[in-house]
């Protein structure tokens, strides 16, 4: 995109195409000589099957200066697992597949579930709550980044570009957030931040009156992307939502943990295209739909705990608001895509935007209804304090699933 503009509330470090990507690439390698870089991997079985991760493993051999790839992998049978041993092995850095579905992996939820510290429900959430877990265990790492495994468009630069700011000891950032267009297929893409996430944002600001946290939101460009780095001494303190609301939540705790100085957001791709969910009008609880709840509860609950008051009226109001905001967004969407080429079809956009606006109503009924609930995972620091050998029975468990379930004989990759 090729700015330079500051929206005073985080940094954002943008691709200014200056430098090229060899060269950042080299400093990101002599950086990491001193501060070790783990990359988290969450992914489903069925993405080994897909068509970006062949891709996306192609571009991470080349990475030189990973300390450790942790995958975690659900969905998966002991077949699976085994498989999936031999796909990755194409990685040279060192890596360890987690079988988070694997009887050794069970046997430490059903530990946690007896101290009352276990993962609600599975999903992206419970997967790198896990991942993070393990790499807490291994105390050797001083930057986590975590992407997710179904991105068509990734070059190795977007991890180059993503760790960076977090990497270098002369920057104060402990926290990375990526940000790019969502372009493909000749389309604008990105529906649930640019029809849900912007509007909302400004519906609440109006109805709810000035928030600091709402203005740190807004300051994102594309806060529901998958790709961040971090510090690894805040993860211990991190708490993980297990629903869809990962990247909200993520944002939501640097915000309370962490000074505005200490998080950026870096510009890490000209392009961004991965897999789309679908729309799932007829079913809030898959798709886009159940997307938009999970969101929305994450932002209630924020809110909630910095001492804003939430009643059915507010509800009402905030979705006329949204509606209205969200249609006038849409314009101008619709005008940016025009001009640069792209198809963007305005009736499947305002369906989307009617459903959101349902939703809304639908995640603040569940909000009100069930004043009690935690969604949130419990931290690590507290699941040391309640049981201090869980971390290495983890680690040991991990260790023993690739000792006891070698690669399968039949390679996975194309």
């Amino acid at each position: 995109m090729a700015d330079f503009h500051q929206n005073g509330n985080i940094t954002t470090l943008h691709d200014l195409r200056h430098r090229s990507e060899d060269n950042l690439a080299h400093e990101v390698s002599v950086l990491a000589g001193s501060r070790k870089v783990t990359l988290i991997l969450p992914c489903l079985y069925s993405e080994l099957e897909g068509p970006a991760l062949p891709g996306i493993l192609a571009q991470l051999s080349k990475v030189t200066y990973l300390h450790r790839i942790i995958i975690g992998l659900d969905a998966a049978n002991e077949a699976q697992y085994r498989k999936a041993r031999a796909f990755f092995s194409v990685l040279p850095q060192n890596h360890v597949v987690i079988w988070n579905d694997g009887p050794r992996m069970t046997a430490i939820q059903a530990q946690l579930q007896a101290l009352g510290l276990a993962p609600k429900e599975k999903g992206k959430g419970k997967n790198v709550w896990s991942c993070i877990g393990y790499l807490l265990a291994c105390a050797d790492s001083s930057v986590m980044a975590i992407h997710d495994c179904d991105i068509l468009t990734y070059k190795r630069s977007m991890l180059d570009r993503l760790v960076y700011p977090v990497v270098n000891p002369a920057f104060p950032y402990q926290m990375a957030k990526g940000f790019y267009p969502r372009i493909g297929d000749g389309k604008l893409n990105g529906r649930v931040t640019r029809l849900l996430v912007s509007p909302l944002l400004i519906a609440l600001k109006r109805v709810i009156g000035d928030r600091s946290y709402i203005d740190y939101l807004r300051s994102f460009r594309y806060p529901l992307s998958g790709e961040f780095a971090i510090r690894t001494p805040i993860l211990p303190d991190l708490r993980i939502p297990s629903d869809w609301g990962l990247e909200i939540g993520v944002l939501s705790e640097a915000w309370r943990n962490l000074a505005p100085k200490s998080v950026c957001q870096v510009e890490i791709a000209d392009n961004y295209d991965h897999k789309h969910q679908n729309l799932s009008e007829e079913d809030a609880k898959t798709g886009l739909s159940r997307m938009s709840i999970d969101i929305c509860k994450a932002l209630f609950r924020k809110l909630a705990a910095d001492g804003t008051v939430f009643t059915p009226n507010t509800f009402r109001t905030l979705k006329a608001t949204y509606y209205r905001s969200a249609l006038d967004l849409l314009d101008g969407y619709y005008n940016d895509a025009m001009m640069n080429g792209l198809s963007l079809d305005r009736h499947k956009e305002e369906r989307a935007i009617e459903l959101f606006a349902e939703n809304i109503i639908k995640a603040g009924n569940v909000f009100l209804d069930n004043p009690h609930e935690t969604p949130f995972i419990p931290t690590w620091n507290r699941v040391y304090a309640a049981d201090r050998e869980l971390l290495t029975r983890m680690h040991e468990a991990v260790d023993e699933d690739l000792q006891d379930f070698p690669a399968s004989a039949m390679q996975a990759m194309p």
